[in-house]
Order: C-alpha cells, then structure tokens, then sequence
C-alpha cells in the first residue's frame, strides 16, 4: 500500500475528529471538521454504525493516520510492543512517540508529523550531535535533538516555533528554542500522552 497522497482534511472527517494532520488550520475556524461535522463522500450523512470490528478497525486507521506510519510499519511497531514488558497498546503509543519525525513535531520544529518527517529526511536534525535522516528513528530518555547549523533560521523553523506557543510543550520534553535545541526527557507514560485514542480496540484487532 503506497503512502497516502490525497486531502488530509477528508481522514479528519472520516474518523470524525481532529488529528490535527494540518498544523496550524487545524487550530482555526477553517478546519474541516468544524464546517463539516460528517463523513466525506456523497453517502457521508447515511452512514450506518459499525459493527464490532468496524469499530476497531476504525480505532487503528485513525493511530496510523495521525502517525503517518504504513501498514506494514505498523504491524512492526504493534509486534515490538507485544514482545515487550507492559501493556501493549501502551508500549506501542509509547513507540510512536518515540519516532524522531514526531518528537520535533511535539518540540515545536515542525508545524505537523508530515513536515516533521520530509524535514527529518532532508537533514534538517541532529541527535545527540550525529546528523539523523531517518524519520523513524527511535528517540531514547535523554537524547538531545537540535536543528543543524545552517538550517536554524530557516523559515519553517522560525516560523514553526512561534506557532507552536498556543499549543505548549509536554512536560516529557524540554525545549530551548533560541539555541534550536529540545531533550527528549522521558519516555511518555499514557496518561501524558495527548490522544484521543483506545489502543484497547487496537490490540483486539490484533489479537483475532
């Protein structure tokens, strides 16, 4: 399956909640789901309710769109969560979060994850004073992400970290923006992790 390449407003719509896939529209009266408060598609408005598997279904296309991951990539991440100690839907939140193309999202660098991860691409990050391309790339407890030399005035970082006041850091991270510079400080427990979203229903899909 080829990465999604159509109107991200539309997978707002179909899940009937922001994702806030936009950045900074999302924040706005123009957001989609804020005019239009029904699925997309001319049968939008008589759409019939989900069956049990619909649901989860439903619960694990909204994860993989807010995180911008591949089916394929997404099984890998669920199968690593199953190996390891913990609650499974936790641990894989947990993963996902802990991919560098969403962690200069939530530090302010990228106005969304599909910025996040063409910047993380084009070498626009350091970790830990190594240059990192690789938007999967799995921050640890304590690393250091800084934006490379002569990238720090560039105007989607300028721009970026101004916008990103209204929406404030999580306290699991720690941002410097005039040194261009955030530590990721801890690994998120699920409560601090600011999704609507019940992985339950994910490791049950998985689980048939």
């Amino acid at each position: 399956m080829a990465r999604y390449t159509g109107a991200l407003c539309r997978l707002c719509r179909r899940e009937g909640e922001k994702l806030f896939l936009k950045g900074d529209r999302c924040f706005t009266e123009k957001c989609s789901v804020e005019r239009r408060k029904y699925p997309p598609g001319q049968h939008g408005h008589r759409r019939g309710k989900l069956s049990d598997y619909g649901v989860q279904l439903r619960e694990k296309q909204k994860v993989k769109h807010i995180y911008g991951v591949l089916e394929r990539q997404f099984r890998r991440y669920f199968a690593e969560a199953a190996r390891r100690k913990g609650a499974i839907g936790e641990t894989l939140l947990q993963l996902l979060e802990r991919r560098l193309d969403n962690v200069v999202y939530r530090m302010g660098f990228a106005a969304n994850r599909r910025q996040g991860r063409q910047m993380v691409s084009h070498g626009f990050f350091m970790v830990n004073g190594r240059k990192v391309n690789i938007p999967s790339f799995l921050v640890k407890a304590g690393d250091v992400v800084q934006v490379v030399e002569d990238k720090k005035e560039h105007p989607y970082i300028v721009d970026n970290l101004a916008k990103a006041e209204h929406r404030g850091i999580l306290q699991w991270l720690e941002v410097d923006p005039a040194a261009r510079r955030g530590k990721f400080v801890y690994v998120p427990p699920r409560e601090e992790i600011p999704l609507e979203v019940r992985e339950q229903l994910i490791v049950e899909l998985y689980s048939k």
